[in-house]
């Protein structure tokens, strides 16, 4: 392909960036960058060979010596790796971050009334907004918080939203995790290693910065403690050091300066919960939980858990312990439910959506599940209650057999699977051995709701690393990058 930008770049190094209909984020046309990336390619251009080579292994290194790393469940060889990095950023301008931080924030306080109302009075379903059997179906729904007050209301303090940019350049929501969203660490020691690796050029740019966000979240957290608890103690629950985040449970806790605790370290007596330490118990008034719901108290989900507190959800009850994120947000996440956040932004603000969701086939639906059936090797078909690249089938990649296997399981069980287009998101620069090489990224923004929303500017960009695949999970080969949010 033709440049004409200024300082060239070696053509070798660009000989395999071909431009296809995907939105290109560094490229406007084969002949014109973007004007955002213009100095980037410059600097690049200008650091001589075997260079960029070499700060790329400083930055493996760097991740190595931090313990920056994640387990990929199923694999053979699945212990311990590095999380793949790319070591050019993702740069987003400042008038395009500001759409999506309008369309996050109200998104996030619409859910949140959404899963108020529900587990309420349930105007929405009364109204027939959003279908009884839709909410009442889903996994995630708790009955255990019928009519249950928690503190400020607030459901979701904590969500990590997934966008992606369509063909035309305008961002869109794929999906919302609202029930324990991970990844905030990597974007956060992905910025710290970025600043270390390219100082010069970070500094150039006026990036704006992200490290705030330990010290927002744990704002955060103090706002929701129950009453007459100035000063709460907050502990951060993990499933311990098997889980494959892991890693991002101890580094936050660090970073916030609260306790790391397992359920081991937990008892409740008289509905208050307190943690085992060496000078005795103390009392615990905020749990920033990174346990799912089914695993977290044995006497209110399931018995055969070891990895929660017995009690923990009858002192919640009694107002003596919030959660965060609080129990049954899960509903709100559901894949058959997204297809009716653009309904729900409307019943309760008022307000057309600022970010739109991708077309969504509801498999309930006969003629929707017909339609699907007949285009398996088009859509993508998705698992409702999975995350992480589980439980899908990409059409045009997949092969006459698996798609066989996923008709016969919509045809047994529609409710639990939702189809979408196979959309052909947008691409970024990445370092492909000494090359630049386009692959398919999102964007996962993380959004905080306490007192008041708080969104860093930035996100985890992850990347789909191997070529054509749009699959950007690090469980299924992806990596990330650093997410650049210009100040203008």
């Amino acid at each position: 392909m033709t440049q004409n930008h200024s300082k060239q770049f070696d053509e070798d190094a660009l000989k395999n960036y071909l431009l296809d209909n995907a939105y290109d984020e560094m490229f406007e046309s084969p002949a014109n960058l973007h004007e955002q990336y213009r100095p980037l390619l410059n600097h690049f251009s200008s650091l001589p060979e075997g260079e960029l080579e070499r700060r790329k292994q400083a930055a493996d290194l760097s991740f190595l010596n931090q313990g920056i790393t994640f387990t990929v469940y199923g694999r053979e060889e699945g212990v311990e790796q590095i999380f793949p990095y790319d070591l050019l950023p993702r740069i987003i301008t400042s008038k395009e971050w500001e759409t999506v931080e309008r369309g996050l924030t109200q998104r996030i306080i619409a859910l949140n009334l959404f899963l108020r109302d529900i587990y309420n009075e349930g105007r929405i379903l009364a109204d027939g907004v959003v279908p009884r059997e839709v909410v009442y179906s889903c996994k995630h729904f708790r009955r255990q918080m019928v009519g249950l007050q928690v503190p400020r209301n607030v459901y979701v303090a904590v969500c990590g939203t997934d966008l992606i940019r369509m063909e035309d350049g305008e961002f869109v929501v794929l999906e919302d995790n609202l029930r324990v969203p991970s990844g905030v660490s990597y974007m956060l020691t992905n910025r710290r290693v970025m600043k270390r690796i390219f100082p010069q050029m970070f500094r150039s740019y006026n990036v704006r910065p992200i490290e705030q966000y330990t010290q927002a979240l744990l704002g955060t957290l103090r706002s929701l403690a129950p009453e007459g608890r100035p000063e709460p103690n907050i502990v951060l629950l993990s499933p311990g050091v098997f889980n494959s985040a892991y890693f991002e449970h101890a580094y936050l806790a660090r970073q916030m300066g609260i306790e790391l605790v397992e359920g081991r370290d937990l008892v409740t007596h008289d509905n208050v919960v307190y943690m085992r330490t060496t000078s005795g118990l103390r009392r615990v008034d905020v749990i920033y939980r990174r346990v799912d719901d089914d695993f977290i108290d044995p006497l209110a989900f399931r018995p055969d858990s070891i990895l929660g507190v017995a009690g923990l959800f009858n002192a919640y009850r009694a107002g003596n312990v919030t959660l965060a994120n609080a129990f049954g947000t899960g509903v709100a996440d559901d894949k058959a439910l997204y297809a009716y956040v653009p309904d729900i932004i409307k019943y309760y603000l008022n307000e057309d959506p600022v970010l739109q969701n991708v077309k969504t086939y509801l498999l309930t639906d006969p003629a929707s599940r017909q339609h699907v059936l007949q285009n398996l090797d088009k859509l993508v078909v998705k698992a409702v209650g999975e995350s992480g690249g589980y439980g899908m089938l990409i059409g045009p990649q997949s092969t006459k057999a698996e798609q066989a296997i996923f008709a016969e399981k919509i045809k047994a069980d529609p409710r639990n699977y939702i189809a979408q287009p196979t959309i052909s998101f947008s691409r970024a620069p990445c370092l492909i051995g000494d090359a630049l090489e386009p692959r398919h990224v999102d964007l996962r923004p993380y959004v905080l709701y306490g007192d008041k929303v708080t969104i860093v500017p930035g996100g985890l960009t992850r990347v789909a690393l191997k070529k054509g695949s749009l699959v950007v999970n690090s469980s299924q080969g992806g990596g990330s990058k650093d997410t650049w949010v210009l100040s203008q």
